[in-house]
């Protein structure tokens, strides 16, 4: 496996901050509300077998936030010249809640440079009697607990010194997140009218006890996109490439097989 890459790559006037490494078919990881700007486990496994492009989003950690920037479209129009940019084609594109809203909306757009996408708990649609969480309400230690299933997991997270570049990161993203999930909260109903179109092969993946976004928004998810696989991961949250790591590079390499 090639050595990873911190770099900084300036996209449609965005200098955004990419983690890269690994070899093979490019993979394109867009992370949740909290951020990704650091490299994970998960990440260093599938590179085993993938090229991982791991970028922060614009508006999100150490990237830059554009004048342009004012919705989720916005990110998923970035996302496609950020594609172009690298010249990747044939992309698995897996997307973990925010990030998964991203990419079905990358999806409906224009999706000639990606082969299959994996929704990991993503937002983006509503499921009418069921509304998710208001994570806007939740300060940061709530937040920790409310996105693991297990207390354990939780609380070893809690017990890691945050600097302060790590809470000032923690603001930025939260404020960048409200801007652009504020309301309608965490969907939009413009993609609820299109994501029909979405031809890609596509995994499903959620933890059976998400406190964020219920489970029942899984089969939402499978109802709304022709042919969408669904993998519900027990004893998990909303972050099963943490929580259930295992059983989450399990379900990616195995929808890649068969896909």
């Amino acid at each position: 496996m090639s050595e990873v890459k911190d770099f900084y790559e300036t996209i449609e006037g965005c200098k955004t901050h990419i983690l890269r490494g690994g070899q093979g078919a490019p993979l394109l990881f867009l992370h949740g509300a909290n951020g990704a700007g650091r490299w994970m486990p998960f990440m260093a496994d599938l590179a085993k077998d993938f090229d991982v492009f791991v970028p922060e989003h614009p508006g999100y950690g150490k990237s830059d936030t554009p004048p342009w920037l004012d919705n989720v479209g916005d990110l998923a129009n970035y996302y496609l010249s950020f594609m172009k940019h690298f010249g990747l084609k044939d992309v698995t594109v897996v997307g973990t809640s925010m990030g998964g809203w991203i990419a079905c909306e990358i999806a409906v757009r224009d999706p000639a440079r990606i082969k299959r996408q994996v929704l990991v708990a993503p937002a983006g649609l509503r499921v009418i009697g069921t509304p998710v969480a208001d994570l806007f309400l939740w300060n940061a230690e709530t937040t920790v607990r409310n996105l693991f299933h297990s207390k354990e997991m939780a609380e070893r997270m809690l017990a890691i010194p945050m600097t302060e570049e790590d809470s000032d990161i923690g603001a930025k993203n939260r404020l960048m997140t409200a801007r652009l999930a504020w309301s309608p909260r965490l969907c939009n109903p413009d993609l609820e009218k299109w994501i029909h179109r979405v031809e890609l092969p596509t995994l499903v993946v959620w933890g059976r006890n998400d406190a964020l976004i219920p489970v029942a928004y899984a089969e939402r998810f499978r109802e709304a996109i022709p042919g969408a696989k669904v993998q519900i991961i027990e004893d998990c949250g909303h972050i099963p490439h943490a929580e259930k790591t295992t059983e989450f590079l399990a379900a990616i390499r195995g929808f890649a097989k068969a896909s």
